[in-house]
């Protein structure tokens, strides 16, 4: 039985993570849950669970959790409980499901306590992984990726020598506009950007899809979960979400992961890893699929991968400025401050802008962090 606390359990990989730990109770125990404000979906989950901690992000709905809870359960609130939640003695693994950069903290003090960490937060790496990853192996710890590329690449790798592998191919959808010209992204609408073609997910992942930012979130996480340069990294387009990523070895060799496009796929991996079980999962039929299409991203229109790049060539805290301007940017879109292709902008603006802090360490990150945000709102998008 792994006992397992759910960070971010009422977002869309939280929501799917308690689909397969209830698929799998003989197997997996979910001890402790973690929302920024969903007390209702919190108390819910708490009850289905038996969970013994609920965490509520917002302080001030600190009275509300505690009322709504089921005895036997306590409630914590904001940063310090979330800490303390990541720190639960008799937790054997943090899931991180936080949305954008509230997972760094909580995920290096799970690490100190000794907790496996099963990681859908690629924020995380992005901002702090020359920091993280060191503390894995110095806490002789686990990181188990639950992003489905890193998990297919994860996957692939198996026990093989990771020096082994020439390089790594991550796939992406293309997204809403993938055969949009640079005039329709101009005029596109917020519902626009989050109609994802083959993925079902929160609106930050959704948007990060369409200008192609998460797939450059998650390359620079590869580098640093995988331990590989940038120029290692390659990504494909892939729009039938089928293949979830590649591994391409010394010899030529190329391994592949495939399964439906259903995130509870690496999150059950991750529960139950390194052994595999049946999970009721949709079954892969490829005479039903048809035919799986691969063709370059176009950087000219989608420019997030350069970015990826620029950063991880640059290193130290340009990673970590790069995620922020892009949060920034998505609100900045949200709210209706900026056009579509202006995210772009002011993400590009905002790095060009940075003074690297190569030998970063944690007070560094949590700077530019701040910096990068303050940039990030006032830079033209333009």
């Amino acid at each position: 039985m792994k006992r397992v606390v759910i960070l971010g359990s009422t977002g869309s990989i939280g929501k799917n993570a308690c689909r397969v730990a209830e698929t799998l109770r003989d197997r997996v125990q979910v001890v402790g849950i973690a929302a920024n404000s969903n007390v209702a979906a919190l108390a819910e989950q708490a009850r289905q669970f038996g969970c013994t901690h609920a965490c509520v992000a917002d302080t001030s709905l600190y009275q509300e959790l505690s009322g709504a809870l089921p005895r036997g359960c306590r409630a914590l609130a904001g940063p310090e409980g979330l800490l303390e939640l990541a720190r639960l003695e008799h937790a054997d693994m943090i899931l991180c499901a936080i949305v954008g950069t509230g997972g760094l903290l909580p995920v290096t003090a799970a690490l100190e306590a000794g907790k496996e960490i099963a990681l859908a937060s690629k924020e995380v790496l992005v901002m702090g992984g020359a920091i993280v990853m060191p503390m894995v192996k110095r806490y002789k710890s686990r990181m188990i990726p639950v992003d489905s590329e890193h998990s297919a690449v994860f996957q692939c790798l198996g026990s093989r020598v990771p020096h082994h592998a020439a390089r790594l191919i991550l796939t992406a959808s293309g997204g809403p506009f993938r055969h949009a010209s640079r005039a329709e992204m101009e005029r596109a609408t917020w519902e626009q950007a989050l109609a994802h073609p083959t993925w079902s997910m929160g609106e930050k992942v959704s948007l990060d899809s369409a200008t192609l930012m998460n797939k450059a979130l998650e390359m620079v996480e590869a580098s640093f979960l995988f331990d590989v340069p940038e120029d290692k990294i390659d990504v494909v387009v892939h729009p039938q979400s089928i293949m979830h990523s590649m591994v391409e070895f010394t010899d030529g060799v190329l391994l592949a992961q495939m399964s439906m496009p259903d995130m509870r796929f690496p999150i059950q991996y991750a529960f139950t890893f390194p052994e595999r079980c049946p999970g009721g999962l949709e079954r892969l039929d490829l005479t039903q699929i048809g035919k799986l299409e691969f063709e370059a991203p176009d950087t000219a229109r989608f420019p997030s991968l350069d970015f990826a790049r620029a950063a991880l060539r640059a290193g130290g805290t340009m990673p970590c400025v790069m995620n922020a301007a892009n949060e920034v940017a998505f609100a900045r879109f949200r709210k209706g401050e900026i056009r579509f292709t202006g995210i772009w902008n002011v993400i590009e603006k905002t790095m060009e802008a940075h003074r690297v802090v190569t030998e970063a360490g944690l007070a560094d990150i949590l700077a530019a962090d701040r910096w990068a945000r303050e940039k990030a709102a006032s830079v033209a998008a333009e």
